[in-house]
Formats: C-alpha cells, structure tokens, sequence
C-alpha cells in the first residue's frame, strides 16, 4: 500500500532541507520552500510534487498567499491542518512587511542640528552605567535610515573599530553617518581617546565614501557636538 512521500525519501543532496543548511533560505526554489512548509506528500505522491501542483494551479507566491483556505485544499492532499500551515506563513510574512514599514517610519525624522540627534538616541543610551556606541545611517537630506548599536564598553580604538562602524552605514547605503556615545559620568567633554577615535573614523569615512559629519557624547541633560566646537 503506498505510503505519504516525504522529504526524506530524496537523495540528501537534494533535500531542500540539507540544502538550506548548506546554503541558506535564498538558494531554494519557491516549490521546495513550499515542500519544507508541507513536510510531506500525499500517498503515493512527493512532497515536491504536491508543492509544485500549488504554484502550478494559483501561479505564483502570490496567488497562493491570497488563496482562501477551501481553495488550498481543492489540492489532492492539502487537508485544514495545512492549509493553515500555508496560510499562517504568509500571514507572518505580511505581519513582519507591516512591522517593518511602521519602524521605516518612525525612523524616517530629518536631523538639521546635534539637538535632534541628541532627542533621537538619549533614551537609548543614558540609562545605562556603560558607554554606549552608536552609528546614526543617513541619505544625503539628512534622513535617518538607521540607529545601530556597535559596542559597549569604555570608547576605544580596540571596541570601536572602522570596520564595524562602517558596515552598518554600507549595508544601510548611507551617505553620511553621525557617531555618538554617552558619557555615564554625567561629564560630556571629550577626552583624548574620544578626539583620537573621531579623528581616526573620519580618515575611514573619506576613504569609503561616507562622511562622519558629527560626533555626539551625551549625557542624561546635555550634550557635546563636535561639530558644533569645531573639532570635527
């Protein structure tokens, strides 16, 4: 009597599986994301095959995502439990796009002076009893497209390095980038250490392309713009 077909009843070179493992989500078909989602086939028939009947009968990921659930198990095979299965994915997709969106939003606030960067990041860094490393990605009007965290602990040449400074800005595809990081002391004067590494990170930005337009040091009340002193 046949039996449901499942993935591991392909070569283990083939399971979509193994082949995630290997080479991450991005390598794998659309039918065998599906097969993963599925888990296994209908008597007699692959898991492979069944995903394929789904993408062949409502044409692509989309119509599958907008498919209602009697219309996912008019599929051979496809009972409620994973219709649901499908249906649940790709509601966690759209829930993760809309998720995303809102955060694009309240991130996308124009910076015109070291006070609106100030307003921006303090809540993030001045509660804490640890200096605080900050990246501020911006597009050349200004506009915030991300705030990343870089490292913790006292600011040095050996905690903040260029490299990891900058890779947060290219991925982001800044044109600019504001540095910042909090003084838990309550003083905000830069010390020798933060004037080298300010020095040191701008040599880097020219060199890629992108601009350290200001450092900040905050404190709970008060702030320290290097921009502002002519330091930077």
């Amino acid at each position: 009597m046949p039996r449901n077909l499942t993935l591991n009843d392909l070569p283990k070179e083939e399971r979509p599986r193994e082949r995630l493992q290997k080479y991450g989500p991005e390598a794998l078909s659309v039918s065998e994301l599906l097969a993963l989602i599925l888990g296994r086939g209908v008597k007699g028939e692959p898991v492979m095959l069944t995903a394929q009947k789904l993408l062949s009968k409502f044409g692509s990921i989309k119509g599958i995502s907008e498919a209602s659930l009697e219309d996912l198990q008019s599929i051979k095979g496809l009972g409620l439990a994973k219709a649901a299965q499908i249906k649940a994915c790709f509601q966690i997709s759209r829930r993760l796009d809309f998720e995303e969106n809102s955060i694009s939003k309240k991130r996308k606030k124009r910076v015109i002076n070291p006070g609106d960067i100030f307003k921006l990041v303090k809540s993030k860094i001045t509660k804490s009893n640890k200096e605080h490393f900050l990246v501020i990605s911006l597009d050349t009007r200004n506009i915030v497209l991300g705030i990343d965290s870089v490292s913790i602990g006292t600011l040095n040449a050996s905690l903040v390095h260029p490299r990891e400074t900058f890779e947060t800005a290219i991925t982001r595809h800044a044109a600019q980038v504001i540095i910042a990081h909090n003084h838990p002391s309550g003083d905000v004067e830069p010390s020798e250490g933060d004037i080298e590494t300010t020095t040191r990170l701008k040599e880097a930005g020219e060199l890629l392309g992108i601009e350290v337009i200001d450092h900040l040091i905050i404190s709970k009340k008060d702030f320290f713009s290097f921009k502002a002193k002519g330091i930077i």
